[in-house]
């Protein structure tokens, strides 16, 4: 049951990225491109995303568990340090250079192309390599 609903969730996900054009890497760049020709349209995605979340937690913490899960995974690290800036801005950057960031770079590469599996490629060796890295 487990491996089902997470499927269905991804899924569910996948398709509400491709729905929104977050899966597209020209809409992301028209989004960040504030000082040309900004297409603000995605706020509409990242705050209907935002009320979702915001709305959901009220709602599911409420219960004593998750219904799959034996406890609640909820970060508790709330201090604003220099790793938690350099990996924000190292997401930035790599999100303007590539219109994708993972969630979308995986469901594109689901279609196909070359793009999207050297941008995983990219971001898997990124993952790798950053325990090699002290900040």
């Amino acid at each position: 049951m487990r491996i089902l609903s997470t499927f269905l969730v991804g899924l569910i996900f996948g398709l509400g990225l491709v729905i929104s054009q977050m899966t597209n890497p020209a809409k992301i760049l028209a989004f960040l491109d504030i000082g040309g020709n900004w297409d603000p349209s995605l706020l509409i995605v990242m705050g209907a995303a935002l009320a979702t979340t915001m709305i959901g937690y009220r709602f599911i913490l409420r219960r004593p568990k998750p219904v799959l899960e034996t406890a609640f995974h909820i970060p508790t690290k709330t201090v604003i340090d220099r790793p938690l800036l350099i990996g924000s801005a190292i997401f930035g950057l790599g999100w303007g250079m590539a219109g994708l960031c993972p969630g979308p770079g995986i469901a594109v590469a689901a279609v196909g192309g070359i793009t999207p599996l050297i941008f995983i490629l990219a971001m898997v060796l990124g993952m790798w390599g950053q325990r090699f890295v002290k900040v």
